[in-house]
């Protein structure tokens, strides 16, 4: 095991073995506790009790943080021409059609998110094994395939992200930065965990939420209670 350094010993002891935090003391623990000398993600992790292989069982949806991400998400929409000023003056960084569905069969993916219209999947589809595996492939659950393309931008760049429990049953999300105040931070958490809340399958059973935890880029995690969720 590796040596922990002066400042990751220091971050632990401020951390209570065997306490769950509430939402608004993780918030602000987590932030006290990140000494990075870059703006580090702050991420929650949510064990939920489904069942991922069984279909009824799936939790995936998007979720606007009311806060923003303070990420810079970069655009791409895969527009037809008469759709192209739209996407543009929403604040998309790279717009158009075909030269873009190129350079992607080239290997490029410089991207956070593709939104496209339903009219244009069909060009996207020969090209799944570049996009899926890097989550990039535009999906009409998640807003990015639309024919609201100004407003499917203007939400991505406000904060919307989408979530997908995995494999594990565990939903991974950044909701923030260090940066944020402990109070925007709490927010998006909630924000967050609340969605989930309210997309709880009819099919699961027991306890839903089972573990949460939340933390930095390089901080050691802090146990949430799920009770005061």
């Amino acid at each position: 095991m590796a040596k922990l350094t002066k400042k990751q010993k220091e971050a632990r002891a401020k951390i209570e073995k065997d306490k769950l935090y509430s939402v608004d003391e993780a918030s602000a623990l987590v932030k006290e506790i990140t000494n990075t000398k870059f703006d580090s993600s702050i991420e929650l992790a949510v064990r939920l009790g489904v069942d991922p292989r069984k279909a009824n069982q799936m939790v995936r949806g998007v979720v606007t943080l009311p806060h923003g991400t303070g990420k810079d998400v970069k655009v791409l929409a895969l527009v037809t021409p008469d759709k192209e000023a739209d996407a543009k003056e929403a604040g998309a960084d790279y717009v158009g059609l075909d030269e873009y569905l190129d350079k992607i069969k080239g290997g490029w993916t410089d991207v956070d998110v593709i939104i496209t219209m339903p009219s244009v999947m069909g060009k996207l589809g020969p090209l799944g094994r570049i996009l899926g595996p890097r989550g990039l492939m535009p999906n009409p659950k998640t807003g990015t395939v639309t024919m609201d393309v100004a407003k499917a931008v203007t939400d991505v760049k406000g904060g919307k992200i989408d979530f997908k429990v995995d494999k594990t049953g565990i939903v991974h999300a950044a909701i923030g930065k260090a940066s944020f105040t402990a109070d925007k931070i709490a927010g998006n958490a909630k924000e967050l965990l609340e969605t989930l809340n309210k997309l709880r399958p009819t099919a699961a059973k027991g306890v839903y939420m089972k573990s949460i935890f939340m933390s930095s880029t390089m901080s050691p995690s802090v146990q949430l209670d799920p009770k005061t969720v």
